[in-house]
């Protein structure tokens, strides 16, 4: 079979400017969540607007926070090159700083025009995970954040279009689609988020349960990764991690860490979940999750 040509990471030109498809395809996800949680929000009876100003406030350090994140663990590879701090074109926007600059900068949000955080909160924690699993193509179309090494024969396997499966051949090796893999479960998620919805949980567990949900997802998919941001830890917590993803052996072989005996990336996503189902836990206990995610009525007029 003759294979397709390598997708190009670049859209268009604009004279000397070139528009990538890494941008793209996040400011598609950033545009369309947001549209999603202004609907919702006018649905719910609060004024779309403020979620419109909020995401002015937190879109900018989101990405920031991304760009920092990244730039921080891989500093060996930007300190004799500085200048590609800034290429954000080609990659290197890691989601758990985005998404720890985004926390910040929608909490000082709401602290300064005396919002409701939970209540904001859960309109928008199914516009996230919607761009993320959008954003994920990005990566794609930079063929990066991908697995170790497989067979064409193995994605054919799983169905794939040819332009997938020559997208992920690299210099002559088909790598794992992970950026695919992760895109799915975070559809699936969207998809979940919604139903929650309609459950009516309590206020706040629609945004704990998007951390659940993403960061399960999170854990056993960078476990086969080769890029991972890494770091060196004790042995007790790399053997605690590893045992944590084993169940993935069945399938398959972990990706290889270039350095480090830790992903950052897994020890987070556990962290997240822990701390998630603790407070959602504890908020029942002492009862402070009093109001559904439904029960508009006694926020909205303070948020018009």
């Amino acid at each position: 079979m003759v294979g397709l040509a390598v997708l190009d990471p670049v859209a268009f030109s604009l004279g000397p400017i070139q528009v990538h498809w890494y941008g793209l395809l996040i400011g598609s996800g950033i545009l369309l969540g947001l549209w999603l949680a202004m609907r919702e929000a006018k649905r719910l009876g609060i004024d779309p607007e403020k979620i419109l100003d909020m995401m002015i406030w937190v879109i900018p350090f989101a990405i920031l926070g991304a760009r920092l994140y990244y730039v921080l663990f891989e500093w060996e590879n930007y300190a004799s090159r500085p200048l590609e701090i800034f290429a954000v074109w080609k990659g290197g926007l890691a989601i758990h700083g985005g998404l720890i600059a985004a926390l910040l900068a929608g909490y000082f949000f709401v602290k300064k025009y005396e919002l409701r955080f939970l209540v904001l909160a859960d309109i928008v924690a199914p516009s996230i995970i919607l761009g993320q699993a959008i954003g994920r193509w990005g990566n794609f179309m930079n063929q990066e954040a991908h697995g170790g090494p497989v067979t064409r024969a193995f994605l054919e396997g799983l169905h794939l279009p040819n332009w997938i499966i020559e997208q992920m051949n690299i210099q002559g090796i088909y790598y794992h689609p992970t950026f695919l893999y992760e895109s799915l479960w975070n559809v699936v998620g969207f998809g979940l988020l919604l139903l929650l919805r309609w459950v009516n949980p309590k206020r706040g567990e629609i945004f704990f349960s998007y951390f659940i949900w993403y960061s399960l997802g999170r854990f056993f998919i960078e476990g086969l990764r080769t890029d991972s941001l890494t770091f060196t830890g004790p042995d007790w917590l790399a053997n605690l991690l590893q045992v944590l993803w084993s169940p993935m052996n069945i399938l398959f072989d972990p990706g290889a860490m270039a350095n480090g005996n830790i992903r950052i990336a897994q020890l987070i996503s556990v962290c997240s979940i822990l701390l998630a189902i603790v407070i959602i836990i504890w908020r029942r206990q002492k009862g402070l999750a009093t109001q559904s995610y439904k029960e508009v009525e006694k926020v909205s007029a303070s948020m018009q």
